[in-house]
């Protein structure tokens, strides 16, 4: 077991969340779909992180199984220093700040390995 220090700062991707520490239970894996719902049921959705570099830029997203205080065990999900950026599966447009079928997040937290696709 290791611990995962990160923190997001205020960025136009996301509001930023301030440094947060996690025991992890495994490996970090690349992740490329959450099970995520913006409105409505919850469907697998695309995800990238979000890095400051060139004033917002795609860069990986990592899941990892984390103990998670009071509430047992979950699944972390977290990118770039400006959090995780995700779109509908359906969309096929390139990342970017600009555009109303993609949001951010500073990270999510889902209940299961079953809510994450690896690459």
């Amino acid at each position: 077991m290791a611990m995962l220090m990160f923190e997001v700062e205020e960025n136009p991707n996301c509001e930023g969340m301030p440094q947060l520490i996690f025991n992890t239970l495994a490996a970090a894996r690349q992740a490329t779909h959450v099970k995520a719902s913006r409105s409505g049921a919850a469907t697998f959705h695309r995800v990238t992180g979000w890095s400051s570099a060139g004033g917002g830029t795609p860069c990986p997203a990592y899941a990892v199984r984390v103990e998670e205080s009071g509430s047992g065990e979950g699944v972390l999900v977290y990118g770039g220093d400006w959090g995780i950026r995700l779109m509908p599966p359906e969309t096929s447009e390139a990342w970017r700040l600009a555009t109303e079928q993609q949001w951010g997040e500073p990270f999510l937290l889902l209940n299961d390995e079953y809510e994450v696709r690896y690459s």
